[in-house]
C-alpha cells in the first residue's frame, strides 16, 4: 500500500506541479497579453496624438493663410480708400480752375489790365501743376468718339460736316477729369448725331 500511497502522492504532486506550469503558462500568456495590450493602447495614443497635432498643424497654417489674406485686404482697402479721398479732395478744387479758365478766357475777350491777367494766369498754372503732380488728366478733347466711361452727353446735334461720323464730340460744354483709369468727372459734351 505504500507504493499506492506514494504513487498516489507523486500523481498529486505531478498534477499540482502541471497545474502550476499550467497556471504559470497562462499567466504568462496573460502578462504577454496584457503587454500586447498595452503597446496597442500606447500605438492607439501615439496615432490620436500624432494625427490631433497634424490637425493643430492644418489648422495654424489656415489661420495663417487667413492673417495674411486680411492683411493684404485691409492694405488694399487702405490703399482704395487713400485715392478715393484723394479723388474726393480734387473734385473740390476742380470747379475752381474751370472758374479760372473762364475768367481768363473772359479776360481776353475784354480790357482788363495786364498784371490783373498775368496774376490770374499764374494761379490758373498753379493749378494746373497741383493737378498734374496728383495725376489728375483734363478730359476736354473735341473730335474723338463718345465715351460713356468719359464723357456725359447733354445734347446731340447734326455734325458739321458730312466727313464727321455719329456719337463724335463736337463740343465740350464742360471738362471732365480722370486720374488714371478711374473717371473723377465726366465731361458734358454735345456729340454729333
Amino acid at each position: 500500500m505504500s507504493k499506492e500511497k506514494i504513487s498516489e502522492e507523486d500523481i498529486s504532486t505531478q498534477e499540482e506541479v502541471a497545474e502550476e506550469v499550467q497556471d504559470n503558462e497562462t499567466a504568462s500568456e496573460a502578462g504577454n497579453e496584457e503587454q500586447e495590450s498595452a503597446r496597442n493602447d500606447k500605438d492607439v495614443r501615439i496615432e490620436e496624438l500624432e494625427q490631433e497635432l497634424a490637425n493643430t498643424k492644418d489648422g495654424l497654417l489656415r489661420k495663417a493663410a487667413e492673417l495674411e489674406n486680411v492683411r493684404k485686404r485691409v492694405q488694399r482697402e487702405r490703399v482704395q480708400l487713400f485715392e478715393e479721398a484723394k479723388a474726393g479732395a480734387l473734385e473740390d478744387f476742380m470747379p475752381i480752375s474751370d472758374d479760372l479758365l473762364r475768367t481768363l478766357k473772359a479776360a481776353e475777350e475784354s480790357e482788363i489790365e495786364d498784371s490783373f491777367l498775368e496774376g490770374v494766369k499764374m494761379v490758373a498754372d498753379k493749378f494746373e501743376k497741383v493737378l498734374e503732380k496728383h495725376g489728375v488728366e483734363r478730359i476736354n478733347e473735341t473730335g474723338v468718339p463718345f465715351d460713356v466711361n468719359l464723357h456725359d452727353a447733354m445734347m446731340k446735334q447734326p455734325a458739321p460736316n458730312e466727313e464727321t461720323g455719329s456719337d463724335v464730340v463736337l463740343q465740350v460744354l464742360d471738362s471732365g477729369y480722370k486720374i488714371g483709369n478711374r473717371t473723377i468727372r465726366h465731361a458734358k459734351v454735345i456729340v454729333s448725331e
